[in-house]
């Protein structure tokens, strides 16, 4: 496993004070976090970078990827209304493809619970990051700003079938999927050319879905198979059955996936950035323009924390790996670093509590710095 070298104390001090200022309440979460749950929450992009752990004959595990799942749920247990989390601790991840197998690296971060204004709190964490980002000495940090809700409204606007639209927005996690999808779109295939699904398939899908899961749990009884994954027979189900309402709904029309790919070429400075796409969108949409007007919003409390505005960068395709994330996301990132290891990371996440079956009014917010690469001298 490929462990950060420490960080000299001095500069783990300095990236530390700026969340210690705020006087959250410090948490350890568990380093075993429920795989299937992760997988749900995280999304399947994420499910490479994960490290499995598994007792002899108990469910199935990984090692936590980073610590928002794991405090959303401790907050849960708290039972209260609100509150701010600060933690500081080891994360676990697979690294990607053509580096050493496995990561351990040093986290601090902040997670905060709340309920008033999204733009004012997202301002303030964004403001947290970059301040913590930059104690660690590098003078060649950028921020790169995006809003998964953004992206979501201005789906809507293309008044696309619910199915085909509630797939376009998920596949925003995964650039790659979604790269496909468009230029599937663009070609303009027949609809008799969608690739037909498997026999089990058709026949679960024209169950209800509870009665489809037991089916699909005596085949494996009758098989001897022991589902592996994290998915249970009901997840799967559901899935198929999304799946199934996609295949039947409209296809995307050349003229939406050329839209929308028009959407996502657009970045540049935030102000500028936001005005093209109130253009491309053009008048009418309600949720984009209360968006947009979030927006401005934000990048007004964002002057107020002292954040330099030249170095910020707002691109309508930035997202992260992290599937719970709902709303506005930034990265700091390192030119001396690249693009693909950020020094921090955060963003809005206000569905999660609902997604984790609890009944809060807070919204959500938080974000992480990486000591190993704020460090100057570092070289993670």
């Amino acid at each position: 496993m490929r462990v950060e070298p420490p960080v000299p104390p001095d500069v783990l001090a300095a990236v530390r004070a700026p969340f210690a200022a705020l006087g959250a309440t410090s948490i350890d979460p568990p380093v075993v976090q429920p795989l299937g749950l992760i997988l749900d929450l995280s999304g399947e992009a994420m499910r490479e970078r994960l490290i499995l752990a598994q007792a002899d004959g108990g469910p199935e595990a990984a090692l936590r990827p980073d610590f928002t799942i794991p405090a959303a749920r401790l907050h849960i247990e708290s039972g209260r209304a609100g509150g701010r989390y600060f933690y500081e601790g080891k994360a676990f991840r697979a690294a990607p493809r053509g580096r050493e197998a496995y990561e351990e690296f040093l986290q601090i971060g902040v997670e905060a619970f709340e309920t008033g204004a999204a733009p004012a709190a997202d301002a303030e964490i964004v403001g947290l990051a970059w301040r913590a980002a930059a104690a660690g000495g590098r003078g060649d940090l950028t921020m790169v700003l995006g809003d998964v809700g953004l992206f979501a409204a201005f789906v809507d606007t293309l008044k696309l079938a619910e199915p085909l639209a509630a797939r376009i927005k998920r596949s925003f996690a995964s650039p790659r999927r979604l790269r496909e999808t468009l230029e599937a779109a663009e070609r303009a295939p027949a609809a008799n050319e969608r690739p037909a699904g498997d026999r089990l398939s058709a026949l679960l899908v024209g169950l209800p879905e509870a009665e489809a899961a037991a089916v699909l749990q005596d085949l494996w009884a009758l098989a001897g198979i022991e589902p592996a994954g994290g998915r249970s027979a009901a997840e799967i189900v559901h899935r198929l059955a999304e799946r199934a309402a996609v295949e039947r709904s409209p296809d995307l029309t050349p003229e939406q996936a050329s839209l929308i790919g028009r959407f996502l070429a657009i970045a540049d400075a935030p102000a500028v950035a936001l005005e093209a796409v109130a253009r491309l969108a053009g008048p009418g949409g309600a949720k984009l323009e209360a968006a947009l007007d979030g927006w401005a919003r934000r990048l007004e409390a964002l002057e107020a924390e002292g954040a330099p505005a030249e170095r910020f960068r707002f691109s309508t395709a930035f997202g992260r790996d992290f599937g719970y994330y709902d709303g506005m996301l930034f990265e700091v990132r390192s030119a001396a670093l690249g693009d693909h290891r950020p020094v921090a990371a955060g963003g809005r996440y206000d569905g999660l509590f609902a997604r984790l079956g609890a009944n809060l009014a807070c919204g959500a917010v938080g974000c992480m710095v990486r000591p190993g690469r704020a460090w100057r001298e570092g070289a993670q």
